[in-house]
This record gives structure tokens, sequence and C-alpha cells, in this order.
């Protein structure tokens, strides 16, 4: 009896080379990439620092003497003022959420005076001083100085804050420029100063969770109320007119959406890379296809 061999057929496997998979996670991540400095090129421009208006023809050239008529002033002017040693003299100026103020003051010396020591500060909406994160907030002039410059960073301007915490909020904030210890020689001398106020945009790196119902914007001035109040002798304060050039930002919107969105993409991206990498080649060409 003849013993037939029946040959069983090789099914041919079809081999991915490990190649073409890395070459399919470099196109994934390179798009995850692409993805991510389209993104990032716009966030990075809002973190230069702001430039408001530069127009030098708009700027104030007075300041004022107390809170209620503090000279307002747009970030990115430069303010001028003619005054006496011993004055106290006043800006406003709005900063938003997101923003670190930096302000920058400039006070000219007669030829002849004594030393005498120069301050700057910084005070928000509900007239709290606020600390300076770096700067030079006070500055001593020599006699022989013909000037003196003081700066004041103060912390990102926060969106929210519990009640209790002194964090710097969106509204109007005050600068007050004025000698300390002055002597009785040199009390009247006539002084110009310079002051400037620029901010960096932080972004959403200082955002949080909350937002003010408003801003806080002080009256500062009190007019005479409608025709209708007129009769009872009522009044209404006349709120700032001082903005940030877009508006006072809502306080929900921020960058780090933006950056949360990208993260998900790059993981979505990730994930699928791993995958082409890890799947294998299938069934192996040594085993046959009925096992």
């Amino acid at each position: 009896m003849r013993t037939s061999r029946v040959l069983s057929a090789r099914v041919p496997s079809v081999r991915v080379s490990s190649a073409g998979r890395a070459g399919r996670a470099v196109r994934a991540v390179g798009a995850g990439l692409l993805v991510l400095g389209a993104v990032a090129s716009p966030a990075a421009a809002d973190s230069s620092p702001s430039a408001g208006p530069s127009d030098d023809d708009a700027a104030p050239t007075s300041a004022g003497t107390s809170f209620r008529t503090a000279t307002e002033v747009d970030q990115g002017q430069r303010a001028t003022a003619s005054a006496s040693m011993g004055d106290y003299l006043y800006w406003s100026f709005p900063a938003d959420a997101g923003q670190r103020p930096t302000v920058k003051a400039t006070v000219k010396l007669p030829d002849a005076h004594a030393s005498a020591t120069w301050q700057v500060d910084v005070y928000d909406g509900l007239r709290r001083r606020q600390a300076c994160q770096y700067g030079a907030q006070t500055r001593t002039a020599a006699q022989d100085a013909a000037s003196v410059e003081l700066s004041c960073t103060l912390r990102t301007v926060r969106a929210w804050s519990e009640p209790w915490a002194d964090d710097p909020l969106p509204g109007t904030y005050y600068v007050r420029l004025t000698t300390v210890g002055l002597k009785t020689a040199d009390l009247g001398l006539p002084v110009s100063a310079e002051v400037q106020v620029d901010s960096k945009d932080v972004g959403g790196a200082a955002a949080v969770d909350g937002s003010l119902a408003e801003p806080l914007v002080p009256g500062v001035a009190v007019a005479a109320g409608s025709d209708s109040d007129e009769d009872s002798g009522t009044s209404v304060a006349v709120l700032s007119s001082i903005e940030p050039d877009d508006g006072w930002a809502s306080g929900w919107w921020s960058d780090r959406w933006v950056w949360t969105a990208v993260g998900g993409v790059l993981a979505a991206l990730a994930g699928v890379g791993g995958y082409s990498l890890t799947r294998g080649v299938g069934r192996p060409s040594r085993v046959p296809p009925s096992a």
C-alpha cells in the first residue's frame, strides 16, 4: 500500500518592517509638534510686555495731590509733572488679570540740594499698599545727584482671591511719589518727575478658578445726579473712565485652555505611535495556519 504524503502549502505571511513602523511614529510625532508650534507661537507673542499707547503728545503733564485727584495714565504712556520737593504726586492706571505691572519713576533734581530719599508706592483699587516683587522702590539722592530713578514691579494681578488675602486684583491702581525725611532747607525746591507704567502678560500660568463681579474701579469724582435726583439732593459717584485697551477680561478664559487641548492632542498622537511600534507583525511564519 502506497502512502501518499500531502504537503501543506504555506501561506506567505506579510511582514511589516520596523523601519515602516518607526516612520509612521515619527510622522505622528512630527504632526503633533507642528500643531504645538502653531499654537505656541501666538501664546508666546501674548506673553511679551504689553505696549500701551505711545503717543507722548496725549500723555498727561500734571499729577494729582491725592487719591481722588490722581491723574489717569494709560499703560505705555510717559506722564510728566512739575512740582516742588515735599509734594505728594499721584497717578492712576488700569491693570487687568494676568498682567504684571512695572512702575518706573524718574525725578530730576535742582542744581543745589541736600541729600534726600525718594520713594514710590503703589496702591490697588481698595487703597491697599501693594508690596513690590522687586525693584528699587526707595533711593537716596546724594547732594551732587542730578536725578534719581525708582522702580517697582508688582505681583501678577489675579482674577480672584480670598477676602483675607492682599493679592493684586483687577481695577485701578494708584502711584504715589514723594520724598522721605526731607530737610527744611530743601522744602519747596522745584523738581520735575516722569512716570511710566508697563506690564507683562503672564497668561495662564497665573489663572485662577474665579473672577470678580466688577473690577475695583472706585469713584474719582462726585457729580450731580439726574433730574429726578436733584429734588432729593442726592449725588452719584462718577467712576473712572480709564480701562485696558481691549476692555476688562471676563476672568474665565486664559491660554491654559489652549495648552490643555494641545496636551490632549499630543497624548492621542503618542498613543497611536506607541500602538504602531508595539502591535507586532502578526502570525509568525513558522506557525502553520491550522495551528
